[in-house]
């Protein structure tokens, strides 16, 4: 009878084990190349911990928003993914995502998430992505060269007339040194750097609902003058005038330049290729003080119509753990929740904090057609960036790109 007992128990959890298994699902996720370093890690501590599982893809950067509107249009697209967080709003105004407001703001946390993330995440009062991975861009400094200039190494600049100054310090120690670096050629690097100059001094290139260009306002005029005379006093290499962005963090780590914007991102490469160089990070500032940074990074988006949205939150739900934020983080993805962001980086480099505070106060243009009007090579931000730092007809390339920006969110929004 015992025996008997035994082992009807056994097939009894056998059958348990079976329906168990049996009942677990697989979610699919995309993610774009940049994320690399940390989306494999994260879906195999989830998979390690969890009957529900994710498959993974990695789909080169510059192919996955193509990708994603042609599967999603032909009804094969994954049933989530880690998408550039400037690109949700065009795809929740093309009704290819699902809306989770209910589910976003039920998590206990949702307050303390990244503000620019949710944003970009939102469309008509609706919500479409939340946050997942981040950058932030910030400005960096050598300290060998600050003290061989004479300056305080451990002190970086806080307004543009200390940039310049420190600059000029630097640049005359001759030679292979320069003063300050930027990509004069990489629209997606001077979004990402040289537009928070003029949010920190109070200006804008786009109004907060991305319906109107700004471009003529004075604050980006006067960043503009601000990096023209850095240009005419040779503060800056030759080769940044034609930099599409192939130097914008290696003229840095070739230990020759003074002072740079960067992103967080930076902290992690110097550290583990260029650990010879000794480096300060600071908020990029305004005109008179004050700092802005770019918050980047994904939004995690859930295809409309999924029957997996369950597996989705269970996942997103890991992620957002101290366990999640923390093995994101250690891996080069700032802390999207606010709340635990200081424990999540506790035990990574000092830097970080001020690179995760430049994220979660950060500002992240909104717009449908955010590809158009400033990462298209053709575009009007193109066409500005290239222009105005080394040209002669500033206030004419400025109306140019107003106008023509103006035209295609017009064009783009229905107006």
């Amino acid at each position: 009878m015992k025996r008997l007992t035994r082992l009807m128990a056994a097939t009894a959890a056998l059958m348990s084990m079976t329906a168990l298994a049996a009942a677990a699902e697989t979610a699919t996720i995309w993610a774009r190349s940049d994320s690399s370093t940390f989306m494999p890690k994260i879906v195999e501590a989830f998979n390690k911990s969890h009957e529900n599982q994710i498959k993974l893809d990695i789909i080169p950067t510059g192919e996955l928003v193509q990708k994603y509107a042609t599967s999603a249009a032909g009804g094969t697209a994954p049933d989530g993914l880690s998408l550039d967080l400037i690109y949700t709003p065009a795809f929740a105004a093309a009704g290819q995502l699902e809306d989770i407001t209910d589910w976003a703001k039920s998590l206990p946390y949702y307050k303390d998430l990244s503000p620019a993330h949710v944003k970009t995440g939102t469309y008509k009062d609706k919500i479409y992505g939340l946050p997942y991975s981040a950058d932030s861009s910030v400005l960096i400094w050598n300290k060998k060269l600050f003290k061989q200039a004479g300056l305080d190494p451990e002190k970086g600049p806080t307004n543009w007339a200390e940039i310049e100054a420190d600059a000029e310090k630097v640049n005359a120690l001759g030679g292979d040194i320069k003063g300050f670096y930027f990509s004069g050629a990489c629209p997606g690097c001077n979004i990402f750097t040289f537009a928070p100059l003029v949010w920190a001094s109070g200006g804008s290139i786009l109004s907060d609902d991305g319906s109107k260009a700004t471009l003529n306002d004075p604050k980006l005029r006067e960043a503009i003058d601000f990096y023209r005379d850095m240009v005419k006093k040779g503060l800056v290499p030759e080769g940044a005038q034609t930099d599409t962005g192939a130097n914008f963090f290696a003229a840095f780590a070739g230990g020759n330049i003074g002072i740079a914007p960067s992103g967080a991102f930076a902290i992690g490469a110097l550290n583990t290729q260029y650990k010879d160089i000794d480096y300060g990070v600071t908020f990029l500032p305004g005109k008179d003080g004050g700092w802005s940074s770019f918050a980047g990074g994904d939004n995690f988006v859930v295809t409309k119509g999924t029957p997996k949205l369950k597996v989705l939150q269970e996942f997103l739900d890991f992620s957002y753990s101290l366990e999640g934020q923390t093995l994101l983080a250690s891996l080069g993805s700032l802390p999207v929740r606010g709340d635990i962001a200081k424990e999540a980086l506790k035990d990574l480099d000092p830097r970080y904090q001020i690179a995760a505070e430049a994220m979660a106060n950060g500002h992240t243009p909104y717009s449908v057609v955010f590809n158009d009007i400033i990462n298209s090579a053709n575009g009007p931000w193109a066409q500005l960036i290239s222009e105005v730092f080394y040209g002669d007809d500033v206030d004419g390339s400025i109306k140019n790109a107003q106008d023509t920006m103006q035209g295609i969110i017009d064009a783009g929004t229905g107006q």
